[in-house]
Formats: structure tokens, sequence, C-alpha cells
């Protein structure tokens, strides 16, 4: 058993610690956190505590598999990162580089259509309504100038 160990997995581009344990190490993933990765694991009927080491190489690709498909294991919508996608309407889920071209898109999108998320991320102010008296201060505006006179 200890000649089948891997202590690097590869999957879905990015290079996993072979001595974690399945639901931990598949967070290891962008876009993949740790209810999608127990959630992957209870539908393919694995060991949750199992080092994903261990795990052969057909079982890694089926894990692969379903990162990329999670839907095609019955996981529900709601567990999705990328629900109803702005130009094509589908229910995806991306992970890695993907994800970070479409929020990059997003981001742009917002900016060039000057709507209020996208105007406050441009100037670095907070897009979701916190407020900025004590907080988000940057540069040489910290901290209060009292009035003299």
């Amino acid at each position: 058993m200890e000649e089948d160990f891997k202590h690097l997995v590869r999957i879905s581009r990015k290079d996993v610690d072979g001595n974690k344990i399945i639901k931990h190490a598949l967070t290891d993933i962008r876009g993949v956190g740790l209810s999608l990765s127990r959630t992957i694991a209870i539908a393919m009927e694995l060991d949750l505590n199992q080092k994903i080491g261990y795990l052969s190489d057909d079982d890694i690709l089926k894990i692969e598999n379903a990162i990329k498909d999670p839907q095609s294991l019955n996981i529900p919508t709601w567990m999705l990162n990328r629900r109803e996608d702005y130009s094509t309407g589908e229910n995806v889920h991306l992970i890695e580089s993907d994800l970070d071209m479409t929020l990059r898109d997003d981001l742009n999108r917002m900016k060039k259509t000057r709507s209020y998320k996208g105007r406050r991320h441009e100037v670095g102010l907070p897009v979701r309504g916190q407020r900025t008296k004590s907080t988000f201060r940057k540069g040489s505006s910290v901290g209060v100038r009292r009035r003299r006179g």
C-alpha cells in the first residue's frame, strides 16, 4: 500500500499535497470550497478522511471531471460559483484561471458601463455599502484633523 502513495497529486492543473485528506486537499484548487469538496467526495462515495495520495489514477480522473462539471453528479445548482452566466445564461462552475479571467472580465464590464459597483472598484472604495468614516483609509488621510481657530 505504501508503494502506491503519491506525495503530489495533479488535479485540474494544480499540484495537491498527497498527505492531506480528500475534503481538505480539494480546497487547494481555486474555486472549490470545503462544502463543494465534501459534496463531491460523498457523491463519489469516497472516504472523506482518506489521504488523497492513496487514490488511484482513475479516482483522481473522476474527481477532476466532477470538479469541472459538478452537475454530472447531481450536485445542486446553488453550489456552483457561476449561476446564470452573464453572456451565456448557463449554470457552470469555474476553477483556477477560468475563474480569474471571468472575474476580471466582469469587473471590466462594470467599469466600462460606469455602474455604481464599477466606479467604486475604479477608485478603490468598498463596493457593498460599508461605511467609510473610519475604515478603508489609505495614504495621508489617516486620522481626523482638528480645526485650529
